[in-house]
């Protein structure tokens, strides 16, 4: 059977439009972006109707680290529907016991539980819940502009425009600037139960926090006995050139998230890391948190999979090469737009365009596509543009991904007169 350009396009966008969200209809409609996902495989997508093609490098945050529809990843989901189906969350389960034993093996030191989920928001909230829990405290600090998800606690450590329309926020949420040492060192009391930062804000705009500036808050955390979470949803898996961006910093957390690439792009999956310490909180009552689909026994392998790829010999070493080439062809591009250009945040392929002002992100985010290169501004920053192509991108499709650029530039500047 067909499943893609079944309609034409004006078919397809005025029955998304008529049962599944005439709001977003209307605002692509409005910038001029038509897309509609089609055939998609290893970096590409395609439009359903047109056939135009984007390299991808928004990624959905991390979804597609290993590309759309990666072979072993669909085979791996396969072979598991042979014998599986979702499971039952209330029993003892194979499947998610040996998906948090491999989990334990390659998280930062002293993660040694996992607790699934189906989606990063939903995992953000037990990692909060968690460390209320443990530690009888309500206090939690996150940053401005950052972001952990749009489920219940999980906004409430979000900026106010995701929030406000909802009503006030949840008692006990604090928000302060990012990589400020101050601002934490005001902030971090004895009523703070965590601490939750994301290792690189994406919708910050990729800020990289100073070499010690975790290393400070988990010290600030051990004084006064709190915890520190960590949110590697984006930065996990590969994504900086370690396995977790933590690893940068020289820092365990007591909780550390992470989603979108552990899905593989194709069966939904988060999990919840913490220490043997923090889980004697779920002893005496280990039905206090259930996720009816989180750690579905049918995913397990997939993300079992996903692990074993992005921990393979050269992964990672691939990463890092294919990031000093952008980077490289970077500082030709700031030579040819000095109007527009003012730098690139980078740690590994996790990448910001710098721009000079607030009209550059959503500006650039159009000439990109017209160029053939799907790249998403930060909405918390729009001087940004973020740049996450796939982990499996080569020195090929960086040149292509910077000759793109270079042209998307060209016409950004035209149409904000810059030249």
């Amino acid at each position: 059977m067909n499943h893609i350009g079944m309609d034409s396009k004006e078919g397809i966008i005025n029955r998304f439009a008529t049962y599944v969200s005439s709001g977003k209809a209307e605002f692509f409609k409005s910038v001029g972006i038509d897309f509609v996902f089609g055939k998609r495989q290893g970096p590409f997508i395609w439009d359903a109707v047109s056939g135009k093609r984007l390299i991808n490098c928004h990624s959905n945050g991390g979804v597609f680290n290993l590309g759309h529809r990666n072979p072993e990843i669909i085979e791996a989901l396969k072979n598991a529907l042979d014998e599986l189906d979702i499971g039952n969350h209330h029993f003892i389960s194979e499947q998610r016991a040996i998906l948090a034993e491999r989990l334990a093996g390659l998280t930062p030191e002293g993660l040694t539980y996992t607790v699934f989920g189906s989606g990063g928001g939903e995992a953000i909230d037990l990692a909060i819940k968690l460390a209320r829990g443990y530690t009888g405290r309500q206090k939690i600090i996150s940053a401005n502009g950052g972001y952990h998800g749009h489920t219940g606690f999980a906004i409430a450590t979000g900026d106010e425009q995701y929030r406000a329309p909802f009503g006030p926020n949840q008692p006990g949420f604090m928000q302060i600037p990012f990589n400020d040492k101050q601002a934490i060192n005001r902030a971090v009391d004895e009523n703070t139960a965590a601490v939750i930062f994301e290792t690189i804000p994406a919708t910050l705009g990729m800020p990289v926090p100073d070499a010690d500036y975790f290393s400070y808050v988990k010290e600030l955390c051990k004084k006064e006995r709190a915890l520190l979470i960590m949110d590697e949803v984006q930065t996990g898996l590969g994504r900086t050139g370690k396995l977790w961006g933590i690893e940068h910093f020289g820092v365990s957390p007591d909780i550390m998230v992470i989603g979108k690439g552990l899905s593989g792009g194709i069966y939904p999956m988060s999990a919840t890391c913490f220490t043997k310490e923090l889980q004697t909180f779920f002893h005496a009552n280990p039905f206090i948190h259930i996720s009816t689909f989180g750690g579905a026994e049918v995913g397990c392998p997939v993300a079992m999979k996903v692990l074993d790829i992005s921990s393979r010999a050269g992964f990672l070493e691939n990463v890092v090469s294919v990031s000093d080439r952008i980077a490289k062809g970077f500082g030709e591009l700031m030579q040819r737009h000095p109007g527009i250009l003012t730098g690139l945040r980078r740690l590994g392929l996790m990448m910001g365009i710098e721009m000079a002002n607030d009209m550059c992100g959503p500006v650039m985010t159009r000439t990109c596509y017209d160029n053939g290169v799907l790249s998403i501004y930060a909405n918390n920053d729009k001087r940004i543009s973020q740049l996450l192509p796939p982990l499996i991108a080569d020195a090929a499709l960086a040149d292509e991904i910077l000759e793109r650029l270079d042209l998307s530039l060209s016409d950004a500047e035209k149409l904000l007169g810059l030249i």
